[in-house]
């Protein structure tokens, strides 16, 4: 099953990342990918509000995300034709290239419609970068505590990121321009390419039977529109952002009209609410050992809403400040639970569609947002906007309150055990159904250095995969080959029925999960391209064993 048991301290979440290398790469990575969006977000509002206010600037930011949200779901179904590691590199290459062109167009002084057009480069180029990890990142994982750890820890880095971005976009405004930010952004990106660079290849395609069964029509909702726990779950995370897009207008309102700030408060207040999610962090931790996630939702949601409550006083810019800190601690633990909530419901082979998706349906809410914030400040003022801003999530709550618990209680797809089955060669070919089957039936276990699992010539009675470590195989006391993550070992036995043709040895301490007997013939045999592949991988290694056996004749 993917979902812990026992709450999670700080450390234990660091300690179990940084013990795997691909992991730590990915979130490397994602600090340059979220200090690099909100910094030019920040940057990009400040401009579009020099040129016309903050009609210029809520007209701006929605045609902005509008790209962005019909994009992002075609980005990602086209991304997940080639391995998440290559997208996932093409994503912070394209978020490099963009930034510095639009840096190049502010210090040329274009036409504001020039710097417009070029800012929706950037904007689709940040899209590509969650929906890819979302789906790497359960394969890259070695056990769930793996999984729900990053996902935890995605949500202390984006915490981090609204506070810091924010806060070193002020400080290059106060002392530079829009242009030198989108200069640092561009920096940024290059370093989060060069992280992820070594996971080029990784987490497999598409097959092309999974990749029809993901499509209708070319229609990119079909695989959600009769998934109602998915549906209803993207549709929560994506009214999170309506409230989320009209902040970021009305921050900047608040500081330049409410409180009559310079630019560099805008940057400073969003800040605040980054700061927020860093106070979070305990909250968060706690997620990783919560069975049940529905109750975080219900809480963060009313958190939320008094704080913006707080806001609509406008009050002034200490009281500001503390009001947006604590809806930003609302909002990072709201976004930790909702993705793991989605990430444990959705359909696994079909992750980077359904985050896709959420990307793009958040992109809508964002815009829809800052359309939203103008018109609330024309028809009623600053403080009615925040207001109304308020309401939006409890509304959604009564509406949906009931379904939400029951997504919650049924929400245990083994997603970690499904991604390692999908890595193996044996497993590879089965459609989604039969691999969740054999998740649920694998078994996990710890094994020591040195320790060995099969013994040669004793029956057989379990298949083997590896989720970490080394294990050397020995035929009559000469190992033949060493096996690693993502490769099994035990079929000749189970499908031949005879004993055991070498001994096993773990190299290093590792973990496997074990599947019986029956569950593995079950799964090889009733499926042809599962039986094919089996007897192929059969074949060959009983061609290695005879070449030690002929070596050892000769000795």
């Amino acid at each position: 099953m993917s979902v812990v048991r026992g709450p999670a301290s700080l450390g234990y979440l660091v300690g179990t990342l940084y013990r795997n290398r691909d992991l730590r790469r990915v979130q490397a990575a994602f600090v340059t990918h979220n200090c690099g969006e909100y910094a030019s977000w920040v940057a990009t509002l400040v401009y579009a509000y020099a040129q016309g206010g903050v009609t210029e600037s809520g007209v701006v930011a929605t045609v902005l995300l509008i790209p962005c949200a019909v994009l992002a779901p075609v980005l990602a179904s086209l991304g997940q034709r080639v391995a998440p590691g290559t997208s996932l590199v093409a994503a912070y290459v394209a978020q490099a290239l963009t930034n510095a062109v639009v840096a190049v167009a502010l210090f040329a002084d274009a036409p504001k419609l020039v710097v417009y057009a070029l800012l929706i480069g950037p904007g689709v180029a940040f899209t590509m970068t969650r929906p890819t990890q979302s789906a790497f990142t359960p394969s890259l994982a070695r056990t769930p505590e793996e999984l729900t750890a990053t996902n935890v820890v995605s949500g202390w880095i984006e915490s981090v990121s609204v506070f810091a971005a924010p806060a070193l976009a002020g400080l290059v405004l106060a002392i530079g321009s829009e242009a030198a930010v989108f200069v640092l952004v561009a920096a940024l990106c290059t370093v989060g390419a060069l992280f992820v660079r070594p996971l080029r290849g990784l987490g497999g395609t598409v097959r092309p039977e999974a990749d029809e069964a993901g499509m209708h029509a070319g229609w990119m909702v079909s695989f959600v529109r009769h998934d109602p726990a998915a549906k209803l779950l993207l549709l929560l995370l994506s009214a999170e952002c309506i409230a989320i897009g009209a902040l970021d207008v009305l921050v900047v309102e608040l500081a330049r009209g409410g409180l009559g700030l310079g630019a560099d408060w805008v940057g400073y207040l969003t800040a605040a609410f980054g700061a927020g999610g860093v106070l979070a962090v305990g909250a968060t931790a706690r997620l990783v050992g919560l069975p049940r996630l529905a109750p975080a939702l219900v809480v963060c949601m009313a958190v939320w809403s008094v704080a913006f409550l707080g806001l609509a006083a406008v009050p002034g810019a200490g009281a500001a400040v503390a009001l947006l800190a604590v809806a930003g601690g609302a909002r990072a633990t709201f976004d930790v639970a909702g993705r793991t909530l989605l990430q444990r419901t959705a359909r696994p082979d079909l992750l980077a569609r359904v985050f896709g998706l959420l990307e793009g349906v958040q992109m809508g809410a964002l815009a829809l947002g800052t359309i939203l914030a103008p018109l609330l400040v024309w028809l009623g003022g600053l403080s009615l906007a925040f207001a109304c801003i308020a309401a939006v999530l409890p509304l959604f709550a009564l509406v949906v309150g009931r379904s939400l618990l029951d997504i919650d209680r049924h929400a245990t797809v083994p997603v970690v055990e499904i991604a390692l089955l999908r890595s193996t060669t044996l497993f590879a070919p089965l459609p989604p159904p039969a691999v969740e089957s054999l998740a649920r039936a694998l078994e996990p276990l710890s094994v020591a250095a040195g320790m060995e699992v099969i013994h040669q010539g004793e029956l057989g009675d379990r298949f083997y995969v590896i989720a970490d470590g080394e294990f050397e195989v020995v035929r009559d006391a000469r190992v033949a080959t060493t096996l690693r993550r993502g490769e099994g070992f035990g079929e000749i036995a189970l499908m031949y029925d005879i004993p055991r043709t070498a001994t096993v040895r773990a190299v290093t301490d590792s973990q496997l999960y074990a599947l019986d007997r029956e569950a593995f013939l079950l799964a090889v045999t009733g499926h042809p391209s599962s039986e094919r592949a089996a007897h192929d991988l059969v074949d060959a290694r009983l061609a290695e064993l005879e070449k030690i056996d002929a070596a050892t004749a000769k000795t």
